[in-house]
Order: C-alpha cells, then structure tokens, then sequence
C-alpha cells in the first residue's frame, strides 16, 4: 500500500454541516475562473451558486444546454453554458477545445457530475457507463484543460467520490463488465473508487506544476443522482417512507443539496489545504484511513486512496483513451 501521510484530518473549526456562505467567509474569488461539471442540478448547482456568489467566474458544460440555461437563470450567463456529454469523449473533447480557446487559464475544476447505480448501459465508446461517465468522461476532459490548470495560480481539481467507494475496487480484469454479470451496486462503486483514485493521481502529477487535487464525498443528500432507483429500493435501503418521503434515518444524517456543496467548496478554496492534495475528503475535513470492515460512516478505505493503483488506474485510462 502507498498512502499520503496527509491522509488523516486536520483541525478545521468547520464541523460537518457548514453553509456555503460559511465556507467561503472572507474568501474572494473574484479573479478565479472555475468549471463545475453537472452545474445545473442537486449540489451541483449550489456549488455554482456559492462560487459566483463569492466572485468566481463559472463555466459549466451541460449534455442539456436548454435544461442547464433555465436551471441556471439568474446564477449565470448563458454564455458560460457550454455543450458537453460525459458519456462521450468526442464530446468532451469538442467542449476542451471551445474552452481553451476562450480561457488561457482555470483555477477550479469540480469534477462533480456522475451518474449511480443505473440499468446496464454503454457510452458512445462502449464503456461501462457508471466508470465511463464518472471516470473516463472526467478524465477525458481534465486531460485537455491541463494546460489551463497549469497555467493558473495554484488550481484546485476536485473530484467527486462517494462512501459508495466502499463497495468495490477496481477491476483491472473486466473493468466494463465484458464477462463477469453487471450489478450496478458494485459498478457505482468501482466508479467512485476511480474518482477518488484520479485526484490522487492527479495530485502526484501535476503538483509541482501548482495543481492540488482532492477526491470528496459529499455526503447523503437527496439530488436527481437518484433518478435511477425506484422508490421501492430506496426505502427498502432505509431512505424514504413508503409514501415517498424522507425516512427518519435519512432525515437525520442527509445533508440539503447546498450542505452537501460544501466540501467540494471547503477543498476548492480553503487555505487551509494549501500544501495538501492527494487525499479524500468528507464533511469538511480530510478522512481519515478505514478498516474494509469498519461500519462507521465516515472514513475512506485504502483501496481508494492507495498510490500505487492510482497510477495503474492513469495509465490504463490513458491507454484506453489513446486507442480511440
């Protein structure tokens, strides 16, 4: 195993459930150029809401331009809504050159859309969609923007895991369910080990160059990330009530969408990370290294943070990406 000795929490005086507004007291962005992906919905859209509120200038790409334009009227000009589709390189790769074109730098990159726990589906490249879109997909594009991180004042790449990391490693073997039976559980967790496993890579890369990456799990929170799960399971996982609303359990541990922005925000923009990158993050805080079989809630397993298959996870996804 390969663990960043900076993965265990720090003192932060923050506490799990910060507002936006709190995370960002005395924080000026006005001259920071950020791209948040999956902007317009859910905790996405907070965390654009909050930046732009502190000054930064957005940029979010949207597989559904119409859709982003009126969740995010008001918040954001229309110009700053480019068209994007994770589950297509091609299109992430058209939306990269549109953007360099027109910013020499960027300083906040959000890796924050993702899709869970899905019927089985492919990408336009054939990939198993959970890990093409989660991974592949943000892979794809922070690969062409990184000549703009680089070139900005220290950027912040943050990469959005979940505890769903928790349900699987990566399987270098069948990666995209070619052979082995899908189950979609097990698949939204190998995606989100990947995610974490980027930022750590990325970290290791890239920060002599000025860019920190983090991997963060936001939290529970009740966004269109469950549009997927029929009402049935979502209680039957102690989520919601047989009429549709928020179980008691749920209610007391979820976060609201904006709650759950703010450790994306917290690892975007807090000073006090400056030096650190590489590690997993949760409730404003860096996590701490967890048993396989520890129940907590809180902690993130090795396996997703571990250097070692960081790098492999790099360089099979290079691979991967340049066979295209």
């Amino acid at each position: 195993m390969s663990i960043s000795e900076n993965q265990k929490p720090i003192e932060t005086g923050l506490g799990p459930r910060p507002e936006p507004a709190d995370i960002l007291a005395g924080i000026d962005l006005s001259d920071k150029t950020a791209l948040v992906t999956g902007g317009y919905s859910g905790i996405g859209l907070e965390t654009v809401r909050a930046l732009v509120n502190a000054g930064a200038h957005v940029h979010v790409p949207a597989r559904d331009k119409a859709r982003a334009a009126q969740a995010l009227n008001g918040i954001l000009e229309a110009s700053h809504i480019g068209e994007m589709d994770l589950g297509d390189v091609n299109s992430v790769y058209r939306f990269a050159e549109d953007f360099c074109a027109q910013q020499d730098n960027l300083d906040i990159l959000i890796a924050n859309a993702g899709v869970m726990a899905c019927a089985e589906r492919r990408t336009a490249q054939g990939w198993e969609t959970q890990i093409g879109v989660n991974h592949f997909g943000h892979f794809a594009l922070i690969s062409k923007l990184i000549n703009q991180l680089t070139a900005g004042d220290g950027a912040r790449v943050v990469a959005l895991s979940s505890i769903g990391h928790r349900l699987g490693g990566i399987d270098f073997d069948d990666m995209h369910y070619q052979t082995r039976p899908y189950e979609k559980w097990q698949a939204y967790g190998q995606s989100k080990t990947a995610k974490s496993l980027l930022a750590v890579e990325l970290d290791a890369r890239y920060k002599d160059q000025g860019v920190r990456a983090f991997g963060v799990h936001p939290g529970g929170i009740f966004t269109p990330l469950q549009r997927h799960l029929p009402n049935e399971e979502m209680v039957a996982l102690g989520w919601k009530n047989e009429d549709g609303s928020a179980s008691d359990v749920a209610a007391s541990i979820f976060k609201t969408p904006a709650q759950g922005a703010g450790t994306s925000l917290w690892a975007a923009t807090n000073p006090r990370l400056d030096g650190l990158g590489g590690v997993y993050c949760e409730d404003c805080n860096i996590a701490a290294v967890s048993d396989a079989d520890d129940t907590a809630p809180a902690g993130v397993r090795a396996w997703a943070v571990d250097g070692d298959i960081a790098r492999r996870l790099w360089e099979e996804t290079e691979k991967t990406l340049a066979a295209l």
